[in-house]
């Protein structure tokens, strides 16, 4: 039913998009919750602790766990610099228009490159991490060519949804998100309850990890799956143009991301590590699959291919959201005439009002990185340490733009504000972005070859590289009139309590 408040507030809307230099196409029909089940499916803690649970369990053993709050605490500092970005500039493509509006356009195209390129390998790795799960489900042997063949379905079915618009998206997004947070909290529950094997103590007994006398480094290295845990916050800004009263909404759907998202893959990640049986034979490599070695052993057969089910409804949602924020962007860019074949990527469905064509391209580039897998003996593990690695350097081009744009001057002047505290997470959230580079970038095996121990790093670099050099040679930042490098130069507005701002 459509109010007068809620038509007044779409105007509104529509009015501030238009000062930022905007007119949207756009259907406004996201509510705050369904704007937050994006950001949470796209997070999607059953992805991200399916995914990586037994290769970070084989890194740090079961004090792993405590990655999971460490780098929560982490993204949380990022996820409230976002919010104070998004609140001012409520722009369709999240990252790429908020580094054009905080430092320039030659900045704002780098950090969308890098972070399209990592969306497309998220995307790439999810799909194919959930194909060994819906091999088990229906009885196929999971070799590379059955996982890939599965995978490329999965990213089909994704966009063929995506392209029916915003409502199916927001509908999708809600239900996977209902599914994903009931199925996390029953099985962790029963878990817990029922099949639980190893004491609570677990949690900070190292004597189990071969750590020669330094558990640091195994700590550390077990942390990637808590980081690929903790993104997707920003997939709430990504459709900030069709959510009504954005500059409000989205920064608190972005800390509920936060806040819920990471306490479901806690709780998730807790009960599997209480529950494995024979933590030995996982960190030897006899047990390959903890999970569903200890979901068979507690919950049978019938037990097991329902938590499958809803294992399958949270990555097919997560990777309609990873689509839906790589769309926005690449429609962003277009917009403003930012990439190849503009007019192409900017244009809308008449029908659906969503940038159909720019669907189409984040799920053929997707498709192709899983194609990989038919060669990589560790598909997963190695499209998803880019995914990760390209989405902290990202993120942390708009912390550090930020930090740019405030000694330029710049005082948020949206709804949601850190006030005198900005400056501080500001800080705090570089700091532990930028640590968080340097521990997913460095090398943990020296007795094997360069290029194993180096290659995400040599990766890193030549996405880089080849961005660089499109920049130059087409020089993308010089066409369009879109505004840029203006935060600094626009008002302020008096910042918000500080139980607003973390509530």
């Amino acid at each position: 039913m459509v109010t007068d408040s809620s038509v007044k507030a779409v105007d509104q809307d529509a009015d501030q998009l238009k000062a930022l230099g905007y007119v949207s196409h756009f259907d406004r029909t996201m509510s705050k919750w369904e704007n937050f089940s994006l950001g949470f499916t796209y997070l999607s803690p059953v992805v991200g602790v399916y995914t990586l649970f037994a290769t970070s369990f084989v890194a740090g053993g079961p004090p792993m766990w405590w990655t999971y709050i460490l780098v929560g605490v982490g993204q949380l500092m990022v996820s409230l610099v976002f919010g104070e970005i998004v609140s001012q500039f409520p722009i369709s493509g999240g990252l790429y228009p908020w580094a054009r509006r905080l430092v320039g356009k030659r900045w704002a195209w780098m950090a969308g490159w890098v972070y399209a390129w990592a969306l497309c390998c998220t995307m790439a790795g999810v799909a194919t991490g959930v194909a060994p799960f819906l091999a088990q489900l229906f009885g196929v042997d999971s070799t590379p060519t059955a996982t890939t063949m599965i995978a490329l379905v999965l990213i089909v079915i994704t966009t063929l949804l995506n392209l029916s618009g915003t409502r199916l998206l927001a509908r999708v997004a809600m239900f996977g998100f209902v599914c994903e947070l009931v199925g996390a909290i029953v099985v962790g529950v029963y878990l817990l309850l029922f099949a639980r094997h190893q004491p609570l103590n677990a949690l900070i007994d190292t004597t189990i990890v071969h750590a020669n006398g330094n558990y640091l480094p195994a700590f550390l290295a077990s942390s990637l799956a808590a980081m690929f845990c903790y993104y997707g916050f920003e997939a709430c800004g990504d459709v900030a143009e069709e959510t009504p009263d954005a500059s409000r909404m989205i920064p608190k759907a972005m800390r509920m991301t936060i806040y819920i998202g990471g306490a479901a893959a806690t709780w998730v990640c807790l009960a599997f590590i209480l529950s494995i049986p024979d933590m030995g034979a996982v960190m030897s490599g006899e047990d390959k699959d903890p999970i569903v070695t200890l979901l068979r052993a507690a919950m049978g057969e019938a037990g097991f291919r329902a938590v499958i089910v809803v294992v399958l409804v949270s990555f097919i949602s997560c990777l309609l959201s990873l689509q839906a924020a790589a769309s926005r962007l690449i429609f962003a860019y277009a917009r403003d005439q930012m990439i190849f074949g503009s007019k192409l990527l900017s244009r809308m469905s008449p029908g659906h009002h969503v940038p159909a064509n720019a669907l189409i391209v984040m799920g053929a580039i997707p498709a192709v990185i899983a194609l990989s897998a038919l060669w990589l003996q560790d598909a997963i593990a190695t499209i998803i340490s880019f995914a990760a690695i390209g989405i902290y350097i990202s993120f942390q081009m708009i912390v550090l733009g930020a930090l740019i744009a405030r000694a330029k001057g710049w005082r948020p002047a949206g709804p949601f504000t850190l006030g005198a505290r900005g400056w501080l997470v500001n800080g705090l959230a570089l700091a532990y972005g930028v640590s968080a580079i340097v521990n997913i970038l460095w090398p943990r095996s020296p007795n094997d070859p360069w290029y194993v121990n180096y290659a995400m790093l040599v990766t890193t670099i030549g996405v880089l590289v080849l961005g660089g050099l499109y920049m130059v040679i087409a020089k993308p930042y010089e066409h369009g009139h879109a505004p840029a490098g203006d935060a600094h130069n626009l008002g302020t507005v008096k910042s918000q309590p500080i139980a607003d701002i973390i509530g």
